[in-house]
């Protein structure tokens, strides 16, 4: 959990309390802070444009049905949207089917099987519970695009975290495994196979094992609570183990990744069996530096400000499977000859913040 330079690391946890800030803290945060000010800015202005382009694109099309030459050809016109509209649904439905297929498939004992720890809900702040909540719908996206899906599970989904994941569209049709106990309890007849990921491990994980259970750590803190998710694997007796990260490149300035990149990092290496490849497909180029830097550390079991839209009705927003996840926005009366009338792309942006 290397945080860069001496200075700019908190103090460790004492007595359950989290540390002061030190004044390089500080400035990180309110440099965080003015990140996510603008942030909201470009969204605001993203949002905007996209519904100008919807509007523009609903006139083009009355334009055109306008300048019909004659009655027959506007039929010819609104029967061809009608065909292509008709083909995009059937499509989107045969995706659906072989998207829940496959989770089933993996729930059943074909994937991978990845623990999403919830327990840490007390110790954040109501924008980070939100921010947490934004991954894991991420890493469900994620988890359904996947060619190779892993066995997802919620462990620790009570209290408020438990309110705030109820709260996502569709959430009660997910394909995935939900608890309101700790993954102690859940797996209480398999603790040896239990593997929490973390940065302070000194176990570097070569490889995925299909007979461990990989834990990570749903906490975002803003640097408060180092080291927590290491202790809490020693104080629970379980192994502990981090990604390689230093064995491929060098992260070039905030060494931290966020729930749903270490998911995904872990997703991309079950189809590739590349660490490399993993690593530069899932991990921001503003964060990769020089390769080949072995002492390098990365968090891998939290996260910071992600932004997912779009999982309603136990569906997945299509896209960019590294940054973006896309909403579609119902546009009845625009034109459709593109796949998706409007969408809206939400970056999902991981700024500072550790466990």
């Amino acid at each position: 959990m290397a945080d860069g330079t001496e200075s700019e690391q908190a103090a460790v946890v004492v007595n359950g309390n989290p540390p002061q800030l030190t004044k390089s803290a500080r400035k990180k945060l309110l440099k965080q802070e003015r990140q996510a000010a603008r942030k909201a800015e470009r969204k605001v202005a993203e949002k905007e444009r996209r519904r100008a382009d919807i509007e523009r694109r609903r006139r083009e099309w009355e334009e055109s049905l306008a300048a019909a030459p004659s009655e027959e050809a506007r039929e010819e016109m609104l029967a061809a949207r009608r065909e292509t509209r008709l083909e995009r649904v059937g499509k989107r439905v045969e995706e659906r089917g072989a998207r829940a297929e496959r989770l089933r498939r993996a729930a059943e004992g074909a994937g991978q099987k990845v623990v999403l720890d919830l327990e840490f809900a007390d110790l954040m702040r109501p924008n980070e519970l939100h921010s947490l909540t934004q991954q894991i719908m991420y890493c469900y996206a994620v988890n359904g695009r996947s060619a190779t899906p892993a066995h997802l599970w919620l462990t620790g989904c009570s209290g408020e975290m438990g309110t705030q994941v109820q709260r996502i569209p569709g959430f009660d049709k997910w394909i995935i495994e939900k608890e309101s106990k700790p993954y102690l309890e859940a797996f209480a007849d398999c603790k040896e196979n239990l593997v929490y990921l973390t940065a302070d491990a000194e176990t570097v994980l070569d490889d995925l094992d299909m007979s461990k259970i990989y834990i990570i750590g749903g906490l975002v803190d803003r640097n408060r609570w180092k080291g927590i998710t290491q202790k809490k694997a020693v104080d629970q007796g379980i192994q502990s183990a981090r990604l390689p990260i230093g064995n491929y490149l060098k992260m070039s300035s905030s060494q931290v990744l966020t729930v749903n990149q270490v998911f995904e990092i872990m997703q991309k290496f079950v189809e590739t069996k590349d660490w490399e490849t993993a690593f530069f497909h899932v991990i921001p180029q503003r964060k990769r530096g020089e390769a080949g830097a072995a002492d390098d550390e990365v968090e891998a079991s939290m996260g910071d400000d992600a932004t997912l839209e779009g999982t309603a009705n136990g569906d997945h927003p299509e896209g960019d499977v590294d940054k973006c996840s896309d909403e579609e926005v119902d546009d009845d009366d625009g034109a459709d000859e593109e796949d998706g009338v409007a969408k809206k792309r939400h970056c999902v942006r991981s700024e500072n913040g550790k466990s």
